[in-house]
């Protein structure tokens, strides 16, 4: 897995490639707690994942809930079909902006 941070304005893009497992988790929870210290708007770009297991579910769920504790947003932008399926049987989708591009993601947090 490979995790890029990059800023754009005053909004962080968390791109990552690669799988979300068990052993990688923890790699992809140190540079969102990276990016949340950078921003408080957030989008992680999840296009070129195409598994991510409950260890990621819960790294994503952290963000959240650290971002909305300081009243920014997250967006997450790419997510395979498969991921949210797992992520709509989980009701973890409920708490996520999901859009397709890189661009929307940036653009949706820009908004007011």
């Amino acid at each position: 897995m490979k995790v890029t941070i990059t800023d754009q304005e005053e909004i962080t893009v968390v791109a990552v490639s690669g799988d979300i497992d068990s052993k990688t988790a923890p790699e992809f929870e140190r540079n969102s707690r990276l990016a949340m210290d950078k921003s408080k708007n957030i989008a992680i770009d999840l296009t070129d994942v195409g598994f991510m297991s409950s260890a990621g579910l819960r790294v994503l769920l952290m963000v959240y809930r650290n971002i909305r504790s300081q009243e920014g947003k997250v967006v997450l932008v790419g997510v395979s079909e498969e991921i949210q399926d797992v992520m709509s049987t989980t009701g973890f989708i409920n708490f996520f902006t999901i859009v397709e591009k890189p661009e929307d993601g940036v653009a949706f947090l820009k908004q007011d």
